[in-house]
């Protein structure tokens, strides 16, 4: 389950002042096949949101064959052998539903919300995509095109947009997070129509699902019409490959410069994060919403309001399975230089480091991840998706209902201790974003 949203923007105070969380009730259950489902009732509205988390995403793959769990969850909608061709999103919204999926270094995710009544084709589509999804010559040329421009949109063409990948390469050494789900379209191109099909065999198979039904549903029902759908579909025969590798602590700090098409300076710094299901995580989560989170957020009152040095100042706590970043970054107001808007985030940090938070910015903090976590809880998708991170992640689905009682157990000492041990100037990647048009020329 998400514990902070990923840019770590809140949506506002609560005037609640303490920790409180209405219960999420759900029934589970697991077949033979591996398939782990969890379903969750209320009754209230005529939806029902079923999705299916695969314990999939970049860190599973080759390490020559990258993007390949981001490809998947395009090609997935290709269809299957009794969904012809390009149907798949049209048959759902035919039905007046929504559907939509995403891809992380950890997980693939795929959901739909519908009517109610329209619960069983929902689950005989997922079905098709876990038992039958087309994975052919066509549907991979006709993906790799997508693929490609949706790599050209969002970070070859986009100011600012190889962060997360020029970001990662330097924070990890040896794990695979060190590549960006987007991954490389040299690997995509040089792949194989049998390397698809292997990936799919090897991931997409019951043993390796968590579908979550959450909405207008009758529990006896449903769980007769999942076995109805999925019960058929054999197990994978291999074992689920899990990258078993522990990132090294770095004790020198990594930095460089990259020429991109912009016209603003910017610094980013970033630091590793432990374990997501690690104690220190919730300390974590308050300290970067301290730090950055929003407009209200102690970088944001005194870089760009008060010493006006940036621009904005914000952030990406990329919480992962295996340990994360928490990925700093501030755009330059004109005419500051890259070093001094450094200086002054570190001198902030330092602050943090050596004296803490006071009573009242804790008060205001613990609101704002209150109403955070109310929030995420607040639609039959955010508890279907919390349930199953649960579940996956954690491995306790009743985690849902405990991550309140986390983040109450938090102290002022704690966020303090936190700052200390994993924000290190030592141990971190510092990049300058410079406009290429000041980069040296070579002769």
């Amino acid at each position: 389950m998400k514990k902070t949203t990923l840019v770590g923007c809140m949506l506002g105070l609560l005037t609640l002042p303490t920790f409180a969380q209405n219960k999420i009730d759900f029934r589970e259950f697991t077949l033979d096949n591996g398939l782990h489902v969890i379903m969750h009732q209320d009754n209230s509205t005529p939806i029902v949101v079923t999705s299916v988390l695969y314990h999939v995403g970049s860190k599973n793959e080759n390490p020559e064959r990258t993007g390949f769990a981001h490809f998947f969850e395009h090609l997935m909608f290709e269809g299957s052998e009794n969904i012809d061709r390009g149907q798949y999103m049209n048959i759902i919204q035919g039905r007046g539903g929504t559907l939509n999926a995403y891809t992380s270094n950890d997980i693939t995710y795929y959901y739909e919300l519908l009517p109610s009544n329209e619960l069983e084709l929902a689950l005989y589509m997922e079905s098709e995509r876990m038992l039958h999804s087309k994975v052919d010559q066509t549907g991979v040329e006709t993906q790799r095109e997508v693929v490609k421009e949706e790599r050209r949109q969002r970070y070859e063409n986009q100011p600012y947009g190889t962060i997360l990948p020029e970001t990662l390469v330097r924070a990890y050494s040896t794990h695979p997070y060190q590549w960006a789900p987007i991954g490389s379209m040299d690997h995509l191109n040089a792949a194989t129509i049998e390397e698809f099909q292997q990936f799919y065999k090897d991931f997409y198979v019951p043993n390796n699902a968590t579908l979550t039904i959450a909405g207008d549903i009758d529990y006896a029902e449903t769980e007769a019409m999942v076995k109805k759908y999925f019960t058929e579909i054999p197990k994978g025969t291999k074992e689920i490959y899990r990258p078993d590798v522990e990132e090294p602590k770095k004790m020198t700090e990594i930095r460089d410069i990259i020429y991109d098409n912009i016209q603003i300076p910017a610094v980013i710094q970033a630091y590793n994060l432990p374990p997501r299901n690690h104690p220190d995580s919730y300390a974590l989560s308050m300290l970067s919403t301290y730090l950055t989170g929003g407009n209200s957020s102690l970088m944001t009152k005194e870089l760009v309001d008060k010493q006006q040095k940036a621009l904005v100042v914000a952030a990406i706590p990329l919480e992962l399975e295996d340990g994360g970043i928490f990925i700093m970054y501030g755009i330059t107001n004109m005419g500051v230089e890259p070093k001094d808007l450094e200086t002054e985030v570190d001198r902030l940090i330092k602050q943090v480091q050596d004296q803490g938070i006071t009573d009242d910015e804790f008060t205001k903090l613990k609101n704002q991840m209150e109403n955070d976590i109310v929030s995420s809880n607040s639609t039959m998708a955010g508890i279907a998706e919390n349930l199953a991170e649960a579940s996956v992640i954690y491995g306790n689905t009743n985690y849902i209902n405990q991550v309140m009682d986390k983040f109450s157990q938090v102290t002022k000492a704690d966020i303090q201790r936190v700052a200390k041990e994993y924000l290190s100037l030592d141990g971190r990647v510092v990049l300058y974003y410079l406009p290429k048009s000041s980069q040296p020329t070579t002769e």
